[in-house]
């Protein structure tokens, strides 16, 4: 008789036990799954514009930035090759996963700019979290001799974004960056702030090649004089270590808000320019 209630004690617990076991299984395969989805692309910049791309902390990487002449700029510059060049050379350090703070300078305007990216929210495997949103901000200070400005504040502008990326697949990532722009000085035709928004992608050919398109749109219409949107194609190789873009883009100016505010170059008139972008990274 005890052998009898036994076993119907087992066989009434028995099931009980095994769907705790199942739901202690489910919440560890969750725990598991909820890992932060690979980077959505290989650089820190898609072309022109900066991308959600993150560091594990302690990583430097290093920027260089080069646009040569317009292609159709002249009749002896051989494709812009032979015209004057723009030139940016950058740092950026990973203070922890998620901030990273960078410092670079340009050529044209010896424009000396301090950048911010932190990392607010990040896609998941699991899709529980679909989007990764990442602030991106820089001060920018037009390092030219004083007697262009009348006051030292004249030199400042800013730049505020927010990028929200998608990885799709492992091929494929798309990310839509809506910005302002602002310049604490402007001439009295065109006005401070510029609102614009951007749509970059990417998509894997192979496991280190990719194809990338750019592109730009100013949103805030100027009193005359209103900027030409930016454009720009290209390719993309990659490694572990370092990305090497090489591309067509109408931007020149190597800083955002002066791309979104300046920007006079008509991509339907040809006017483009051949440009590459180089980052290393080193972790310690």
């Amino acid at each position: 008789m005890k052998k009898f209630i036994l076993l119907i004690f087992i066989s009434i617990t028995l099931p009980f036990i095994a769907i705790a076991q199942e739901e202690d299984a489910t919440v560890l395969d969750e725990k598991v799954t909820e890992k932060p989805e690979r980077p959505a692309f290989e650089s820190s910049t898609i072309i022109e514009n900066p991308t959600n791309v993150l560091y594990s902390k302690n990583t430097l990487e290093v920027q260089m930035s080069h646009r040569f002449g317009l292609v159709n700029g002249g009749t002896n510059d051989l494709i812009g090759f032979w015209a004057p060049s723009n030139i940016r050379i950058g740092l950026s350090y990973s203070l922890t996963d998620r901030i990273t703070v960078g410092y670079g300078t340009t050529k044209f305007d010896r424009l000396q700019d301090f950048n911010l990216k932190v990392g607010l929210l990040r896609q998941t495997r699991s899709n529980k979290m679909p989007l990764s949103v990442t602030y991106y901000g820089n001060f920018t200070m037009n390092a030219r001799e004083k007697e262009n400005f009348k006051n030292t504040t004249d030199r400042y502008s800013y730049y505020n974004s927010f990028i929200i990326a998608k990885r799709f697949t492992p091929e494929f990532s798309v990310q839509v960056t809506p910005s302002i722009s602002h310049f604490n000085t402007v001439v009295p035709t065109i006005k401070n702030d510029m609102f614009a928004v951007a749509v970059g992608g990417r998509y894997k050919i192979s496991p280190n090649t990719a194809i990338l398109v750019d592109y730009s749109q100013p949103l805030t219409k100027f009193y005359t004089g209103n900027p030409h949107p930016g454009i720009a194609f290209g390719v993309e190789f990659a490694t572990s270590g370092h990305a090497f873009q090489l591309f067509a883009t109408n931007y020149g100016a190597l800083s955002p808000q002066k791309n979104y505010m300046y920007n006079t170059n008509d991509s339907f008139d040809g006017d483009f320019m051949i440009g590459f972008n180089i980052t290393r990274k080193y972790n310690f």
